[in-house]
């Protein structure tokens, strides 16, 4: 009987699921393994404890595993899609390109995320998870995409630029003499005694890992705190940007996207609208972004469809991997 792996190699954590050809077998989650960000040696732990861990749930063994695909931030890239083959064949030493028995299909974390909310149909997906991007793909198989550029300049609205962000916050709060329960809430989970300590850890090389500081702007958001819930409110209209983008460049005469949630609504032309779906644990764990996202694309394009549940990335690595099946 044929095995199929699909995989979700995300920054924060692995996602695999293995499954014959109509059940699912195995569920398993690990470290993350984006080696662009944490590069090779951690990537490799994360995969082979996934598959080791999925193959024994299943009580398989990795070389029955017919087909393989892996979705992973910069898989585009040749030399990264590269050097995930070849972690995966230290595994499964039947995975290369020569091979008729078994298929490795390395693809961008965006074609999974697509394909878990649309299949093969059109349609746009916007990503927040430790990372931002949105990504789209028209009737016509044209593709397009906005944000995703990195950590240091792009990636709004994601888990990494809301905690980066926080600190900003917490700074200019400080500047204007307002309270926001952010300071102290970061202090202590930085175990840090004063404002100095913290300018000094932000500022710091490598970078401190702002992304785990997302669930501490839930926490103040939920206390109602109004800098955390702006901030919040802030990424969800970032992300519902980036998604306004590309439904701009995919779908014919619709108008350019707002800037602000604030600005009055755009002149609409008619338009063959694309839907919109999300993933990521920013719109995961918070439903006020989720909010915000969708009320910014309504005024962009009334009436287009934004869809409520989350598209999971790793059902979608394991529909394409279902798909080379022989």
């Amino acid at each position: 009987m044929p095995y199929y792996l699909g995989i979700d190699g995300g920054g924060t954590k692995t996602r695999c699921l293995l499954a014959d050809e109509t059940t699912l077998l195995a569920k398993v989650m690990t470290g993350g393994s984006n080696i662009v960000r944490l590069g090779e040696m951690q990537a490799r732990e994360a995969l082979h404890t996934a598959i080791r861990q999925a193959c024994a749930t299943a009580r398989i063994s990795p070389d029955q595993i017919r087909a393989v695909c892996v979705g992973a931030a910069g898989a585009a890239r040749p030399e990264i899609a590269a050097k995930i083959r070849s972690i995966l064949a230290e595994l499964i030493p039947e995975i290369n390109p020569e091979s008729a028995r078994t298929n490795i299909e390395v693809v961008g974390d965006t074609e999974i995320a697509l394909e878990a909310a649309f299949g093969g149909g059109p349609g746009v997906i916007a990503i927040a998870g430790t990372g931002s991007i949105a990504y789209g793909r028209d009737a016509s198989g044209n593709t397009a995409r906005a944000g995703g550029w990195g950590f240091a300049v792009s990636d709004e609205g994601s888990g990494h630029w809301i905690g980066r962000h926080a600190i900003s916050a917490i700074l200019n709060a400080r500047d204007q003499g307002l309270e926001t329960t952010l300071t102290s809430l970061v202090l202590q989970a930085w175990k840090l005694a004063t404002l100095d300590d913290l300018v000094q850890q932000a500022n710091s090389t490598p970078p401190p890992d702002f992304p785990r500081l997302f669930p501490i702007v839930l926490r103040a958001a939920d206390a109602a705190d109004a800098i955390a819930r702006d901030l919040l409110a802030d990424a969800g209209a970032k992300l519902a940007n980036l998604a306004a983008i590309v439904v701009s460049r995919l779908a014919p005469h619709a108008p350019l996207p707002m800037l602000s949630v604030a600005m009055p609504p755009v002149a609409m032309l008619p338009v063959a609208m694309l839907p919109v779906a999300m993933t990521g644990s920013v719109f995961r764990q918070s439903p006020y972004v989720r909010q915000v996202f969708y009320n910014a694309l309504q005024t962009n394009f009334p009436g287009i469809e934004v869809r409520q549940d989350l598209a999971d990335p790793v059902e979608g690595a394991l529909s394409k991997a279902r798909a080379t099946r022989m």
